[in-house]
């Protein structure tokens, strides 16, 4: 995979999605739906995953491509391969909070190495670069003129007053009681997959995940933060949380920036 051509039809498609998802968003109505494992679903996730998924297939036909809408007639699992979430933060879409992105990355041997993570509604956008490193674009967001960037990293942790974000939707006992084991600064609630980000920029140290989430909703925020020298690793083991599973279920994880001293599962 070329990475600059990657970044470039990436964002491109993110913008153009991110647009149709805003245009529905700050309509009076819009449709949801129910599926099968009870999540919900609207028309802006649909629209934004057909804008995706045939500017993909059209820039990289050779590569396998796997995107939330369309993962129940994906058969074959690998390790080398492009997935995309057209619209993670659903339930904070229909709620009309804001914190919904999209996400579009490309996943090699099993590590999300490139990503484009834009978030239409807070007007941030984060991708990876060619160089192995990360950073946030500032400006209008023009698909075709890609605007100032500044390069992203981790904080320096203080484990004595660590910043946690934790989710805004998904919130639950076993979360609180892992985050009760580290001394605690300051706490926010992100939606979707911005928690990563928040962390590539140092805004954050730590965001554990005690819950269902799948690789699709993962992958463009981790490979942002591995760019921005972050770490993203299971929950019960604190081995590198991997990409390609059959199910494309994720287990629990833990991200955070190095230097936080990562307590023990239980």
């Amino acid at each position: 995979m070329d990475s600059a051509e990657f970044v470039s039809q990436a964002r491109r498609l993110a913008i153009a999605a991110g647009d149709k998802i805003m245009e529905i968003y700050n309509s009076d109505t819009f449709d949801v739906k129910v599926k099968s494992d009870e999540s919900p679903v609207t028309e802006a996730d649909e629209a934004a995953d057909a804008i995706i998924a045939e500017g993909l297939r059209a820039a990289f036909p050779d590569v396998a491509l796997v995107t939330e809408e369309q993962s129940a007639s994906h058969s074959e699992t690998a390790n080398t391969f492009l997935i995309v979430d057209p619209l993670d933060g659903t339930k904070e879409f229909i709620n009309r909070r804001g914190d919904f992105t999209v996400n579009i990355a490309y996943v090699e041997n099993g590590t999300p190495v490139l990503g484009v993570v834009y978030a239409p509604a807070k007007g941030r956008m984060f991708y990876t670069l060619a160089d192995g490193g990360a950073v946030e674009e500032m400006g209008d967001f023009d698909a075709d003129q890609p605007g100032d960037t500044t390069p992203i990293s981790v904080s320096d942790p203080d484990n004595a007053a660590l910043m946690v974000v934790a989710s805004k939707s998904h919130r639950d006992q076993a979360t609180d009681d892992y985050i009760n084991k580290y001394g605690v600064k300051d706490m926010k609630s992100a939606g979707s997959s911005l928690k990563f980000c928040l962390i590539a920029t140092g805004e954050a140290d730590l965001y554990p995940r005690v819950g269902r989430t799948m690789e699709w909703d993962t992958a463009a925020g981790h490979a942002v933060l591995l760019g921005a020298g972050g770490q993203v690793v299971r929950f019960d083991d604190h081995t590198p949380l991997a990409y390609g599973k059959d199910d494309f279920a994720n287990p629990f994880f833990i991200a955070y920036a190095p230097g936080v001293d990562l307590k023990p599962a239980s």
